[in-house]
């Protein structure tokens, strides 16, 4: 059955290796194309724009991940939810850097001045600051000294990183009334959104009564 072969894989140790591989490509994409000028007019504002992009597709794809393993039933993706979280606050930190560097010259003094003046940085820095709190608290021994409810319950802030994520792309296409990708990630996020918390308050299936 192809559902048991794709769990396999999943559940072997060459699966991490290729999604590895495969969240890494964007950014080889985005070093290609700024070792050989393919990115444009404006290579600068291409990096910032194209980091953030990826950092809301990583998004979408960590908050996939759990519906698409209870609807199509491959328990075996719960191992690369992790890995993949990981790699949202990776492209997140690119992201920030790239604003750093290419529109502020990483003067920091600079940098703290222009954060809130700035609605739409604002709301972004709070969603970085979000995504670190999420990122240092992912491996085991974090969950074993906050204790699993604790643990659940600072990870749910995965909701508010959504809703300041879509909010920073909306007041940053607002100059030029360009909606229609915030459109398409606001939709996107809400469905995997509102799966997410159907599936927790919805009421459990009635058992089956069995002889014992």
């Amino acid at each position: 059955m192809l559902r048991a072969h794709v769990n396999r894989f999943l559940a072997g140790p060459a699966a991490k290796q290729l999604f590895f591989f495969l969240l890494l490509l964007p950014l080889a994409w985005l070093v290609y194309g700024a070792v050989f000028d393919r990115l444009g007019a404006n290579p600068a504002e291409a990096l910032v724009r194209s980091t953030g992009d990826w950092t809301l597709r990583m998004l979408c794809l960590v908050l996939l991940v759990t519906p698409l393993r209870v609807v199509v039933g491959l328990p075996a993706l719960a191992r690369l939810r992790r890995m993949v979280g990981l790699f949202v606050f990776f492209y997140v930190l690119l992201h920030f850097f790239a604003y750093g560097w290419l529109d502020m010259g990483l003067d920091l003094e600079e940098i703290a001045k222009d954060i809130p003046k700035r609605p739409f940085i604002l709301v972004g820095f709070a969603a970085l600051l979000l995504l670190t709190s999420l990122a240092v608290t992912s491996f085991n021994a974090a969950i074993r000294a906050l204790g699993a409810k604790r643990w659940r319950q600072l990870h749910r802030a995965v909701y508010a990183v959504a809703a300041l994520a879509i909010l920073h792309f909306y007041w940053m296409r607002a100059a030029k009334q360009n909606f229609a990708e915030v459109a398409v990630y606001a939709a996107i996020l809400a469905v995997l959104l509102g799966w997410r918390l159907w599936s927790r308050f919805r009421r459990p299936a009635p058992r089956a009564q069995t002889a014992s």
